[in-house]
């Protein structure tokens, strides 16, 4: 019983230093580091960085940034200062001279690799962690980014992105969840059941912070749809999902971590398809009974 309460007492300083923490943040000064407002779910900042400017194609697909050309970083209020994780999308050429500006600001490097295969030009994704002055972390962020091509200029204004092609209702119901359509494409965010924690700070919202289900789909015309993403797994998930997908004709493009120290651990599982969308969201479907989710 005292352990119980001791725990209890633990989440709830947690919980109340962040929201002070969130009090005390002036996430203004960060929008301004990097000349753009903030996707803000709960307590998370989240920024995007989209490869707008890449024209990648992968088994003839045309990739749009929303697809899986999305960098992000993602700040949360955590033990006085903030939290920050997040993507990259970088040329193999970037990756180098990004990393030195990234580790001279002060910021952790979590994991370099690829999500897809046969993409032209190859893409990479450099995941970063830090913790300290949101402000301070951000002016690292943007002054790593600047070594890169990716855009760094405001989107605000820019023309409305196309519609998707395709039945959004039906890939709700099939998938269990409830999408949203970004830069033409639909997606999902399946958060797992259970909390995930990183530092001994919870990773919440799941969607923001880059530990839900993440699956994408665009179409290619004809009722077909291209999707990718990455399935969100503990180990004793790996196998029965990369056998869920296989088994639907679903390619498996990636498998790796993310983050450091996470718990529990978790694997990122990266897929590639570009077939009938009814018969891909069934597979994914299927996918997604192997893992600890909550579906309707």
């Amino acid at each position: 019983m005292r352990n119980m309460v001791w725990l209890l007492a633990s989440i709830l300083a947690a919980s109340l230093n962040a929201a002070a923490g969130a009090q005390d943040i002036d996430w203004q000064k960060v929008d301004e580091v990097f000349g753009r407002k903030a996707a803000v779910s709960g307590d998370a900042h989240r920024y995007g960085f989209p490869r707008s400017d890449l024209a990648v194609t992968l088994d003839g697909v045309a990739i749009k940034p929303a697809f899986a050309l999305g960098g992000w970083v993602a700040f949360r209020p955590a033990h006085g200062g903030a939290m920050v994780m997040g993507d990259l999308v970088l040329l193999e050429t970037e990756i180098n001279p990004v990393m030195l500006r990234l580790i001279e600001g002060g910021l952790e490097i979590t994991a370099v690799h690829n999500h897809l295969l046969r993409a032209a030009p190859a893409t990479f994704y450099m995941h970063v962690g830090g913790h300290g002055d949101p402000v301070k972390m951000a002016g690292v962020i943007r002054e790593a980014l600047s070594a890169s091509k990716t855009p760094l200029a405001s989107t605000v204004g820019a023309a409305p992105p196309p519609a998707v092609d395709l039945d959004t209702a039906q890939l709700d119901e099939i998938i269990g969840a409830k999408g949203q359509s970004n830069g033409g494409v639909y997606q999902f965010a399946v958060p797992r059941r259970d909390a995930v924690s990183e530092a001994g700070m919870q990773l919440a919202p799941p969607g923001p912070m880059g530990v839900a289900e993440a699956i994408n789909f665009q179409s290619t015309g004809g009722g077909k749809a291209a999707i990718t993403g990455d399935f969100v797994l503990t180990g004793d998930e790996v196998n029965p999902v990369i056998k869920a997908l296989r088994s639907n004709g679903i390619e498996v493009t990636a498998l790796h971590s993310h983050m450091l120290d996470e718990q529990p651990r978790l694997f990122f599982c990266h897929f590639w398809a570009n077939d009938e969308a009814r018969k891909l969201a069934q597979g994914v479907r299927a996918a997604l009974e192997k893992i600890a989710v909550v579906l309707h």
